[in-house]
Formats: C-alpha cells, structure tokens, sequence
C-alpha cells in the first residue's frame, strides 16, 4: 500500500493567495492530514487512486474557505478541521465522477483516474470518499452543518445530470447555462463558506452573506474556468485547450456566438458541438468565432460582475485580515484569466 504523503503547497505564489495560503496553513496541515487518514483502506486500489488524485495538485481553495470563514466568525473549536476535509472529499469525488461522464483523458496535466484504473473503479472511489465525507460530518455533530453539506451535495449531483441534458444542445440558454454552473461548481463553493460560520453559530445574516460570497465566488470561477478553454490560456489551469470543445460542452462562449452567428458559423455549432463531427482545424475555427464575437470578453465581464457581488458580501463583515484575504481569493479566480 502506498504510503500517502499531504501535498506541499509552499510553491504558490500568486500574490492574491499568499494571504489565506498564511492564515489557513496550520489548519489546512491538519486537514491535509485527516485527508490522508480518511483515504487510507485495506482495499489497494482506493488509496492508490486517491492518492493520484490527491497528488495532482490544486490549491484547496473550498476547504480554506471553510476554514477561512470559521476564522471569521471567532469559531474557536476543532470541528471546521473536520468539515474542510469532509469538503475537499466531496469536491475529489465529483472530480472522479465528472471525468467518467465527460470521458476525460487528464485531469490537471495528468493522466485521469479513469484512464488509469477505469470507469468503474473511478466510479466506486468516488462513493467511497462522498461515504467518508459523511461520516465525518456525522462525527462532527453538528445538524446545521450536515443540512448545509448534504443540500450541496443533492444541488451537486442536479447540475451535474443538468449539464450532461444539455451537452450538444446549442438551444441552452444563458439562464440554463447559469442554473448549471450555479449548482454544479458554486454550490460547493457556497457551502464551503457557509458551513465554517455555521458551526459558530452565527446570526442568519452572516451564514446568508457567506453563502452568497461563496456562490458568486464559485461562479466568477467557472465563467472563468470555461472562457479560458476558447482563449489558448487552459494549460494555466492544467487541461489541455479545446477539452470542453471536444466534449460537446455548452459553454456561455459558445451560447453567445452562436447567437450572434451567421448561418455559416451556426451551421459550424451544429456540426461540431451538436453532431460531434470535429476534423482538423475545427477547434482553431471555434476560437477565431469566438474572438471575431469578443464571446470571451462577455463571459469574462460576466465573471467580475459575480467577483463584486462575492465582494459586496463580504461587507457584512468587520475589516480584518481574514475578510481581507477572501476578498484576495475573489482576485485570484478573476485574475487568472489575464
């Protein structure tokens, strides 16, 4: 078996998370620990894949938000340990899950589970840290988080069957694309800042500010996550460019152009995303439409719109560092597209 190791994130150094990197990092050592206890199972093959995945990289933003927005409420216990690992194990699964529905080949530079170990053993060690993730919750014993968790993890699982309806449909609309990237990605974002004010039993306003930073918070990322897949900027994300293209995604890139298309470039949709018919040279024809239509330039206009309503929520809250550092976070995801 194995012998897992936490991740080291000493070398992230964008200026915009340095700060919650610094005030989350003796938590986040305990979280990352609790992590690696919690994938650990006599059944080979569960930390193996877990490991891979959690070896891979990515910042942990969801459970520094947890732990962020604990700190911000004065919440002096041990209990947002426990919830920051039980929301990274939610956020691993639907990381595993998603790479099974979209058939993807990597996942952050590397090859994906699924293509290591296959579908269904991707499949089954998802469930395995969502049951985790649970009994963690269950131990932390407290109502009010496991209702806020649970809620993301059925919004989750909706948008997720949302926009696998909506793969290839170029009738999808703004509003549909927003409902599902609302529940699909910024539910988790929401719950993750709810649930650490949560369990210090904050007044309603605050639980209510959080959640609306988190899910505009969540938002402004994936707007900017799928804008960059029509830019030639995704490697900074470590996926390869035109990896929503080839799966059919309906992105607002594409729900724009298509729009504001003639026949000739509807017709081009329709082959490609809607019949799944790619040749070579398609993809650098999506990108010239979507530049001819400034389609990025929107959905990035979009992104910072959400950016400032994640912001304006946070006025709720006395000016501190902490407060100082989501607010930097908020920076971070916009940033990251320029």
């Amino acid at each position: 078996m194995d012998v897992l190791v936490p991740p080291d994130r000493t070398h992230d150094t964008n200026i915009k998370l340095q700060n919650i990197l610094a005030l989350t990092s003796e938590d986040m050592s305990a979280v990352d620990h609790i992590i690696l206890d919690k994938a650990i199972s006599d059944v080979d093959i569960i930390p193996e894949l877990a490991h891979h995945l959690i070896d891979s990289g990515g910042k942990r933003l969801r459970p520094m938000l947890t732990i962020a927005s604990a700190k911000l409420a004065g919440y002096s216990g041990d209990k947002h340990i426990s919830l920051a690992a039980s929301v990274e194990f939610m956020h691993t699964a639907t990381l595993l899950h998603d790479d099974v529905v979209d058939e993807s080949n990597f996942r952050r530079g590397k090859k994906s589970a699924r293509l290591m170990w296959g579908n269904q053993a991707s499949v089954l060690v998802g469930d395995f840290l969502l049951g985790q993730a649970f009994r963690m919750m269950v131990d932390v014993g407290s109502l009010s988080a496991l209702r806020i968790l649970s809620n993301a993890a059925a919004v989750i699982a909706e948008g997720e069957v949302m926009q696998l309806a909506a793969t290839k449909d170029l009738t999808t609309t703004e509003n549909s694309y927003l409902a599902i990237i609302s529940a699909k990605t910024a539910a988790l974002f929401s719950a993750a800042a709810e649930v650490g004010a949560a369990i210090a039993e904050r007044p309603e306003s605050e639980l209510t500010a959080l959640k609306t930073y988190g899910k505009s918070l969540g938002i402004a990322f994936q707007l900017v996550d799928d804008a960059l897949d029509y830019s030639g900027e995704s490697r900074k994300l470590g996926k390869d460019v035109g990896d929503d293209f080839r799966e059919g995604k309906i992105t607002l890139a594409v729900i724009l152009a298509y729009r504001k298309g003639n026949n000739d470039e509807r017709a081009f949709w329709k082959r490609t995303l809607g019949e799944g018919e790619i040749r070579d040279g398609d993809l650098e024809r999506a990108i010239s439409i979507v530049d001819r239509h400034k389609t990025i330039d929107s959905s990035l206009e979009r992104a910072r719109f959400y950016g400032s309503v994640a912001r304006n929520a946070m006025a709720t809250f006395s000016d501190n560092k902490i407060k100082k550092a989501m607010i930097d976070v908020v920076d971070f995801c916009i940033e990251r597209a320029s």
